[in-house]
């Protein structure tokens, strides 16, 4: 797979989805330039055709097409404007690709201040967790102009399996948004579900694979059920995201006077278990909020 061989790409954020992105753009014939807050992360992935960058700016100065998978609002600032920050040394004609789950009033601040020195934003948001980050089936929704869009669709195809250009700049944020309201819910819902399942006295992984045919199944059923049947939390998607992402949801339904107490609920339950230092499981350990109940 060639698809890539005449780009030189920036990477920012090698983490459990930004690691294996970079590996897929890499093996699309990408030479790229990585960097990682923790730099043994960007270290571990040298070899031809990956160089680690000493900081943003490194990599802006080497690339005109950068994405960014770092983990939160504050850390996308960082990177674009803070000190050794990719501001200082941005191509002309360069884009920003910010592929995290960031809140949409900073990012179309973000976007406007680059646009403001010729370069162009896109905010292009993920779903599939590390699985479709290492299948290259992510589903994409993005956020930008018709011809930067058209810029990042060869690396979104290499990425992912299914991609949306929703709207201007903050609209594929604002889908990321509404896609982790339903995650949390549904994750929550499932968890109610098979800690009742265990309480009553039957086994939730044959009631997983009973509710599987019925109109209950779901991708959450399938991969999060298995994986609290299992008990099996190895991290795809952190308890601690899931929480910083319904964070930010509710912060974007307040701006319009949007109440929303499912969504605030759910949140107060990946809350309490990151109170309890379990923030780094998989966001599918929710189960522990009911079946600490039992134990």
């Amino acid at each position: 797979m060639n698809g890539l061989k005449d780009h030189t790409l920036g990477f920012i954020g090698l983490g459990l989805m930004g690691r294996p992105m970079c590996l897929n753009l890499h093996k699309a014939g990408a030479r790229l330039i990585v960097h990682n807050r923790s730099q043994e992360a960007a270290r571990q992935l040298e070899r031809p055709g990956i160089v680690p960058a000493v900081s943003p700016a490194e990599v802006a100065r080497s690339a005109n097409i950068i994405l960014l998978m770092v983990s939160a609002t504050p850390a996308v600032e960082q990177v674009l404007f803070g000190q050794s920050g990719m501001i200082e040394c941005l191509q002309a004609n360069a884009l920003v690709i910010d592929m995290g789950t960031t809140a949409v009033a900073p990012t179309r601040e973000f976007a406007r201040r680059l646009n403001a020195i010729g370069v162009d934003y896109i905010d292009a948001p993920v779903s599939g967790g590390e699985i479709g980050a290492i299948n290259g089936s992510l589903t994409i929704m993005a956020g930008g102009t018709e011809e930067s869009i058209q810029r990042a669709l060869p690396l979104f195809e290499v990425l992912g399996s299914k991609f949306t250009h929703v709207g201007d700049v903050g609209a594929g944020q604002i889908a990321k948004a509404a896609n982790q309201v339903i995650v949390g819910l549904n994750i929550g819902a499932v968890a109610e579900a098979l800690a009742l399942a265990k309480r009553a006295g039957a086994d939730p992984a044959k009631v997983r694979e009973a509710l599987m045919g019925g109109f209950a199944g779901s991708r959450i059923l399938e991969v999060h059920g298995q994986r609290m049947s299992e008990e099996n939390f190895k991290p795809g998607g952190k308890i601690a995201t899931q929480y910083k992402d319904l964070v930010q949801a509710l912060e974007l339904a307040a701006l319009f006077g949007l109440d929303l107490p499912a969504t605030k609920l759910n949140m107060q339950l990946y809350k309490s278990l990151i109170d309890q230092g379990l923030g780094n499981l998989d966001h599918s350990a929710l189960i522990k909020a009911f079946n600490n109940q039992i134990e």
